[in-house]
């Protein structure tokens, strides 16, 4: 497991999608201040160009509690395209570079490669949603945002990582569409097309029991409506099945080529 890790861990560093994703995030951090910056002061922003005359904004605060709940919103939805991608790219590259045999030569065993790869994903992607909040710390301090409490804080630090944690779960399948595809194309299509129908169907009423709408739901974007129960049993289960699949098939799968 040791050297499954470490190799993991040479092609992160020889790659350039870590520094791409810290900076997808920073952005969000960035953005979700520029918001409260302008809630603050609409006729202010206006003044300053930053908001069109006849833009309107959605209502909101521009206080701690509420620049929490925009980076734990920012993360379940942009970390489902994020947090793809990173996983994505852990699977796929080994069939689109074709070191695949080259890696299923050394003597390890496969399950220990894809829980390698898993546990590589899960501490990348828990490290950018910290990133994330402590950007939020010191976006939201020199704003001078009002509503600052220690226990406001770890409610926002809990929320986010928790709403990483089940983005995380719920990206485990792309990993078996990778490997399934042998390469980036399937998976990114299976990426894209649970984003679309996760957006329906909470559009219809029925995010509540659906596993991807799960995470944007608990982060608050949809305001007091929360998942039912069935919903996050449903997010483990999709968690669970995507890693063990993944891990079956690296087993089982004819590797020929």
């Amino acid at each position: 497991m040791a050297d499954a890790v470490w190799t993991e861990l040479v092609k992160i560093r020889r790659s350039r999608l870590p520094w791409l994703s810290a900076l997808a995030f920073t952005i969000a951090a960035a953005v979700g201040g520029l918001f409260m910056f302008i809630l603050a002061d609409p006729q202010r922003a206006r003044a300053m160009g930053l908001l069109g005359t006849k833009a309107q904004l959605v209502n909101g605060t521009a206080d701690w509690p509420s620049y929490f709940a925009l980076l734990a919103q920012a993360v379940a939805v942009g970390g489902a395209i994020i947090y793809g991608l990173i996983v994505i790219w852990t699977f796929g590259r080994e069939f689109s570079d074709h070191t695949v045999k080259d890696l299923l030569a050394l003597p390890t065993a496969r399950t220990t490669i894809v829980t390698a790869k898993f546990a590589i994903i899960g501490v990348w992607c828990l490290l950018l949603a910290v990133q994330t909040y402590l950007l939020g710390l010191a976006f939201g301090g020199l704003l001078r945002l009002p509503g600052w409490s220690g226990a406001v804080a770890l409610d926002g630090l809990g929320v986010l990582l928790v709403t990483a944690a089940m983005t995380v779960l719920l990206i485990t399948p792309l990993a078996l569409a990778a490997s399934g595809g042998r390469g980036y194309l399937a998976a990114i299509g299976v990426m894209f097309a649970t984003v679309f129908v996760s957006q329906v169907v909470a559009t219809l009423g029925y995010g509540r029991y659906f596993p991807w709408s799960v995470p944007a739901l608990y982060s608050g974007v949809a305001g007091s409506d929360q998942p039912a129960l069935v919903g996050y049993l449903l997010v483990a289960v999709v968690g669970a099945a995507g890693a063990v699949g993944t891990a079956m098939w690296w087993r089982n799968a004819d590797q020929s080529r």
